[in-house]
C-alpha cells in the first residue's frame, strides 16, 4: 500500500516520502495513528500545494530574518573593560556582556546565540558571529577599550 507519511519515523521514512509498505503495517499502525495517509490522487495533489505554501512561508521568513541580520552586523559595540598596566584586563568580555550591549541599542539577542569560543581577554576589536533561525549568522563588531578612570581631586 502506497502511503505519505505526516512525520519522520525512524526505520521507515521521513515526513512527505511516499513509501510503499505491507498493507498490514499501514491499517494497523499507521492509519490509526495518523502517521501517514493513503496515497491517492486528492492526498498527493493537498500534500504538494502544502508543501509548496509551507516552502514560500520559509522563504519570506528567511528573507526576513536576513533583513535583521543585516541590521545586526551594521552594529558596532564599544565595551569598556577595566586595565591595568600595559593595558592588561583584569577581566574578561563574555557573550553576556555583548548580549546587555545588544539590548542597550535595541537589539534583544539570547546570549547562548553568540559565538564566542572563549571570553575575549585583550583590548581590541573582535567581530563575533550571532547564530540566528533558518541557518542565517550575524556578525557584530566589538570594541573593547580600556575603561578611563576619573582624575581624583588633589587638595
Amino acid at each position: 500500500m502506497k502511503v505519505i507519511l505526516q512525520e519522520t519515523l525512524d526505520g521507515v521514512g521521513h515526513l512527505g516520502d511516499l513509501i510503499n509498505v505491507a498493507d498490514g503495517f499501514a491499517r494497523n499502525y499507521l492509519l490509526p495513528r495518523g502517521k501517514a495517509v493513503e496515497a491517492n490522487s486528492r492526498s498527493i495533489k493537498a500534500f504538494e500545494h502544502a508543501k509548496r505554501v509551507m516552502a514560500e512561508k520559509a522563504k519570506k521568513e528567511k528573507l526576513e530574518i536576513e533583513g535583521h541580520a543585516k541590521k545586526l552586523s551594521a552594529v558596532s559595540l564599544t565595551i569598556e573593560a577595566q586595565a591595568g598596566k600595559d593595558d592588561k584586563m583584569f577581566g574578561s568580555v563574555t557573550s553576556k556582556d555583548i548580549a546587555e550591549g545588544l539590548a542597550a541599542q535595541g537589539f534583544t539577542v539570547d546570549r547562548r546565540k553568540i559565538q564566542l569560543a572563549h571570553p575575549i581577554k585583550e583590548l581590541g576589536t573582535v567581530t563575533v558571529p550571532i547564530k540566528m533561525p533558518r541557518d542565517v549568522t550575524a556578525t557584530v563588531t566589538v570594541n573593547v577599550v580600556k575603561k578611563q578612570e576619573p582624575e581624583t581631586a588633589q587638595a
